[in-house]
């Protein structure tokens, strides 16, 4: 008889098995390290030489619009800079960078496991759930730092999502609100919260001019599908129902899904694109950077994905969300008895959709491509979460340099006065 494991319990044996490793590995190191002392006068500062000043740990390409900016900046500044990445494929790998070095760990476990040994003063990181599950916070690392990848707030992460970073580069005021909220309900440490503003919003303003010039086809529009991922999400909850009333409009339609259903989600998206297929009307879309697919589209159909905001704020189009009800019992946002942000501030950037007119869907879209109130809230969501726009790189490489100064001067001070191996606590501050 075979013994089987969940997966729930055998994600938890792994990061217990893992946990246990690395536990051995840092007594391992630590214990080399004291005998190298004794025996040799040597000092622990040659270990911290070793360690990696600056690391970026990226787990799939699609984050290459939040990255390549800042290993450019670092290259253009002659910084050495480490960028792990767990995409094989990975733009980056093929830039031939002087002073980046960007290196394939691993897909899975085995990219986490080397994450988890990490050396390094500062690390970087879009990826939730740093020292909840598989990846560990590991001794070695001076300061975790999260750049998110969305303008919107942190209540749809899942659980403990941001916890055990040590700061946040925070993009807009609705991002500083819910941390600090957060930390107030679980009684935390505060972290270091930093208004850089949106790297990637900055980048793909910078490049509107080299789109193509889009001009709507009132007759023959674009319709852009774009579902985050999930049980209660757009393509989850509705699929079919909605895509086939779409294509009976003869508009143009592209369905871009989560790149995290083509992992997630797998049979769901196959019974889709079986009963749609690609055609001259209808496309499936898995483009890495959705700059060119967003400026394409005339009107897009969504969920509570954070596309929304990047299509509202930089081509100011209408939008269509989702009648769908938030299901929030595996995100932070369920702490707390009120609705989360990115659903509170929908109604005031476009109109919701519900199932029930889906079959006059088509005069429902030629009526919104003609009317200019649908956006006429954008603006000021936007000017609450997309702060400090055009200096968003500068304020992040700037802040990554000061920091890391920071944790080398407290490794120095620590060694000359107070003793090998002493910890120096670097005073918090908000900015």
């Amino acid at each position: 008889m075979l013994l089987y494991i969940d997966p729930g319990t055998g994600s938890m044996l792994f990061s217990m098995v893992i946990g246990l490793v690395t536990a051995l590995v840092f007594a391992g190191r630590a214990l080399m390290v004291k005998l190298r002392f004794i025996f040799t006068g040597g000092s622990s500062r040659d270990k911290e030489k070793r360690k990696n000043p600056f690391v970026i740990y990226s787990d799939s390409k699609r984050y290459y619009n939040i990255f390549a900016p800042i290993c450019d900046a670092f290259e253009e500044r002659k910084l050495p800079l480490i960028y792990y990445t767990q995409s094989p494929d990975d733009p980056l790998l093929d830039k031939g960078y002087q002073y980046v070095i960007c290196e394939f760990i691993g897909e899975g476990n085995r990219g986490i496991a080397r994450m988890n040994l990490l050396q390094a003063d500062v690390c970087l990181s879009t990826t939730p759930g740093l020292n909840v599950l598989q990846w560990k916070k590991s001794r070695d690392v001076g300061c975790y730092v999260h750049i998110p990848h969305a303008v919107s707030d942190f209540s749809t992460y899942r659980m403990f999502g941001l916890d055990h970073y040590d700061a946040v580069l925070i993009n807009g005021e609705n991002q500083k609100r819910f941390i600090r909220k957060v930390e107030d309900y679980w009684k935390i440490q505060e972290k270091e919260l930093v208004m850089t503003g949106s790297v990637y919003m900055d980048e793909a303003a910078k490049h509107l001019a080299d789109l193509k010039e889009h001009r709507c086809d009132i007759d023959h529009p674009t319709i852009l599908v774009a579902a985050s991922w999930g049980e209660n999400t757009l393509l989850k909850r509705y699929g079919s129902k909605l895509l086939k009333p779409l294509v009976e409009t003869g508009f143009s339609i592209i369905v871009r899904p989560h790149p995290q259903s083509y992992v997630s989600e797998v049979d769901m998206l196959e019974e889709l694109q079986k009963e749609f297929p690609p055609s001259d009307q209808l496309e499936w879309n898995r483009d890495v950077d959705n700059l060119a697919v967003l400026n394409r589209a005339d009107l897009m159909i969504s969920d509570f994905s954070g596309v929304i905001y990047d299509y509202t704020f930089l081509f100011g189009r209408p939008v269509f969300y989702a009648d769908i009800d938030f299901d929030k019992s595996v995100y932070d946002a369920d702490w707390f008895d009120e609705e989360p942000w990115d659903t509170k501030v929908l109604p005031e950037m476009g109109r919701k959709l519900e199932e029930r007119e889906f079959a006059d869907i088509k005069d429902i879209i030629l009526e919104a491509l003609q009317d200019q109130k649908i956006a006429d809230g954008i603006g000021k969501v936007k000017d609450d979460c997309w702060k400090n726009r055009g200096g968003a790189l500068e304020a992040t490489v700037d802040y990554l340099i000061k920091k890391q100064k920071e944790i080398t001067a407290g490794a120095q001070s620590s060694e000359d006065g107070y003793g090998i191996g002493k910890k120096v606590k670097i005073p918090r501050t908000e900015n």
